[in-house]
Parts: C-alpha cells; structure tokens; sequence
C-alpha cells in the first residue's frame, strides 16, 4: 500500500486543460489549407513534448508541399487563432476536485510541464489557479522536455520529495516515458489526443482525473 505518497505531480497541457486539441486543430486548418490532411495519430507524437524532439508539422509541411514557409509569420497568426480558441477552454473533469482532496490530504502539488513558464503563469491566471499549486517546474528550469525524466525529478526534489513520495498524472506518451525513466509511479488519464496510444507500464490508466480519488490512491497496490 502506497501511503507513502505526500505529492502529485500533474502535467499540464492536456491534463490540467485541453489545450493539445487546439493546438491541434490550429495546426490542421494550416494544413487544411494548403491542400493536406494532418492525422491526429501524426500530430499526436509531439503532445507532452515540443517539435525539436519529435514530430515537427513544418518540416511536414514543407516536405509535402516542396516549398518553404515564413514559419515566424506563421506562428504570429496560428497564436492569434490559438489564442481566440482557449477563450471557450476550462479546467478538464477532476482536476479541480484532486487539487482539493490533495490539499484535504496534507499533500504537495506541482506542475512539470515541457510549455514554458509564461504559457503556464497565462493559464494560471485565466483558470485563478496559481494558489492550488505549490510549485512549478517548466522547460525554462531544466532546459529539457519530456521524455527526458529531468522535469519531474526537478519537480519532486523542489518539493523535498524522493522518487517513491510522489505520484504522476499524465496524459501523453511522452509523459509516461519521463515518469518510467524517473522511476516514479504514473496515473495516466488520456484526452482526445492521446487515447489511441498505448500506455503499457502506467501505474493505473484512467478516464479522466473524475474517475478516481486520491484516497482510491492510496489503497492500491
């Protein structure tokens, strides 16, 4: 029995919210319009992760047209649509409940994310979350994104918190990989984005964060 357990460690991007479906789509409707069609199971290897480490829609792009793009240009208008979509975006289901029940418990949380700390701080103070969370460790503290483990072990040890102390949940392959590396226990919880892949060595794989508790945590195996 795990009751050990003093910390949650939650992703962000596509478990905190669905930000990986608008970006998603931002990066369709360039495709779209260009006469191509980008997968979801395609696009899905950068979730949890960023383009220099996986999948990169510009080199896609521009090997399937042949031609190259002002990506600088691009970006300053995919941003402005990116931006009009997350007006509608709220917490996911649970999320809010597990940040409570964390704090009923005595229990830490943080954030480790692969975004930088700006995006996270523009989410915090859209969603009056910055107080729910008691720390948080983004690509600008380790230099690294998932899968490498770096993120989550900076988030742990920010939290005085060894490897067996804390708990992961996640959403992306790519997050699950970090938190095997990192040797720390991993609930994953898929979006839109991701349920198509295969999570084989989570700790547990759930619905959503709605569909648990930390107290049915602290009861398994």
């Amino acid at each position: 029995m795990p009751a050990h357990i003093r910390a949650v460690l939650f992703d962000f991007d596509g478990l905190v919210v669905d930000t990986e479906s608008t970006g998603y789509l931002t990066w369709k409707e360039i495709f779209d319009a260009h006469g191509h069609h980008l997968p979801v199971e395609r696009y899905a290897q950068v979730v949890g992760t960023d383009f220099s480490t996986s999948y990169d829609p510009r080199r896609d792009l521009e090997q399937l047209t042949g031609r190259s793009f002002d990506w600088d240009a691009v970006e300053v208008t995919r941003r402005a649509r990116e931006a009009e979509l997350r007006k509608g975006l709220t917490t996911l289901p649970g999320v809010r409940d597990r940040l409570a029940e964390a704090r009923g418990l005595g229990m830490r949380t943080a954030i480790a994310s692969s975004s930088p700390r700006w995006w996270i701080d523009s989410w915090m103070d859209q969603l009056s979350l910055h107080d729910h969370f008691d720390h948080f460790s983004t690509v600008d503290d380790t230099g690294k994104v998932k899968p490498d483990p770096s993120l989550f072990q900076h988030a742990a040890e920010s939290l005085g918190m060894s490897p067996d102390e804390v708990v992961i949940f996640e959403d992306s392959l790519n997050g699950l990989k970090a938190a095997l590396a990192a040797g720390m226990r991993c609930i994953v919880a898929p979006g839109p984005m991701t349920r198509h892949l295969d999570f084989t060595g989570a700790w547990r794989q759930k619905e959503s964060l709605a569909h648990f508790s930390l107290t049915d945590v602290l009861s398994w195996d």
